[in-house]
């Protein structure tokens, strides 16, 4: 992994100041750590099940799926095959949280698609006629506005995201909890401890919130004090309530029709013990 990215983004774009990564062993050992420290790269990991928490990376993850289920074929092995054409289209795509293309916020200019060689478009035409000395100049100038091109991208960016955000909190409860708080844990492949059967409950516990950090993220331990689970988002969590806990609302009620059997029975009863005594 350090490898492909000295190789593929930092001698192609820079050095970064941060990189944002989930906690797999890919991402997190001794030479990412070595490489790290060399470069004065800060390293940031994501918690379970929480896409937000690598923001951006996530959304375009989301973006290249779609792409690849529509260019592969039935037998969906060779996706890897077509990961190029995929990752081709996505940067000249048009995007609408920036109303640029990737490609065009990197080079400065639109990338030339290949059936704008086979069939020229307008552009194309009008730079074979363009001396090399003026297309040099307009190049430069294209170099000139990039940064108030990028800047325009960020705060449209910015904008999609608040308008996002606001849709998303009108419709969404947040969850907070308290240290010391009993919880259930979503049920998934990673956070469970065994594989249950197809109707096995989607929630499993109870633990205690052991810890409270930044961001919605909890640390849980069980009643002997181990953590068996990572740091989990609060999403993935909900609250635990013993039976003289329960709200209202949820108790059991018990149904006019149980009082009418019941007083039902006891008439009978009656009534069949002064017939006996006749």
């Amino acid at each position: 992994m350090v490898k492909f990215f000295t190789n593929n983004i930092l001698y192609r774009y820079g050095t970064p100041r941060k990189i944002i990564s989930d906690k797999g062993t890919a991402f997190k050992n001794a030479r990412v750590d070595e490489f790290t420290r060399r470069y004065n790269i800060e390293w940031r990991y994501s918690y379970v099940y929480n896409p937000r928490a690598n923001g951006l990376a996530e959304a375009f993850n989301k973006t290249l799926i779609k792409i690849l289920r529509k260019t592969v074929g039935n037998n969906r092995k060779d996706w890897h095959n077509k990961l190029p054409e995929a990752l081709w289209a996505y940067r000249i795509m048009h995007r609408t949280p920036t109303q640029a293309t990737p490609y065009s916020l990197v080079y400065g200019t639109e990338a030339v698609s290949p059936i704008e060689v086979e069939l020229p478009s307008l552009r194309v035409a009008m730079a074979s006629e363009v001396p090399l000395t003026k297309q040099i100049q307009l190049r430069l100038q294209e170099f000139d506005g990039m940064d108030e091109r990028r800047l325009a991208a960020q705060q449209n960016l910015e904008l999609y995201q608040a308008r996002m955000t606001r849709a998303y909190e009108k419709l969404s409860i947040p969850r907070a909890f308290r240290r010391g708080e009993l919880v259930l844990v979503l049920r998934r492949p990673i956070t469970g401890r065994h594989h249950g059967p197809k109707f096995a409950p989607n929630w499993e516990g109870t633990f205690r919130i052991d810890q409270v950090y930044d961001g919605g993220a909890y640390l849980l331990a069980t009643e002997n004090g181990e953590h068996p689970l990572p740091i989990l988002n609060g999403r993935c969590l909900k609250k635990y309530y013993s039976q003289n806990q329960l709200p209202e609302y949820t108790k059991p009620r018990r149904h006019p029709d149980e009082d009418f059997i019941a007083n039902w029975a006891e008439a009978h009863e009656g009534m069949t013990q002064l017939f006996s005594r006749q």
